[in-house]
């Protein structure tokens, strides 16, 4: 995660899995979709939210470049290759 976006993420959310940083955005989107609550909770929750979106799109970019393809080598034997999306 780049240091500047890391700072932007309290430790509660860092402390978070994945699963339950986006359970806890898509509660938040909800919540706001509804309009309910005062102006000031509303733009503490979006505040949050960007928080859970940073943090869930670094933790996907970190499994990205993590993911490996199994290939066959030129002798027919298993080898792994960093993945390539192109």
């Amino acid at each position: 995660m780049a240091k500047s976006a890391a700072k932007d993420i309290p430790d509660d959310i860092k402390a978070m899995s994945f699963e339950d940083a986006m359970t806890e955005l898509e509660t938040i989107v909800q919540r706001l979709e509804q309009g309910k609550g005062s102006l000031e909770d509303s733009i503490h929750s979006y505040e949050r939210g960007a928080q859970l979106r940073r943090y869930c799109e670094q933790k996907l970019a970190d499994a990205r470049e993590r993911v490996e393809r199994i290939t066959l080598g030129p002798d027919g034997t298993p080898e792994t290759r960093p993945f390539d999306a192109d």
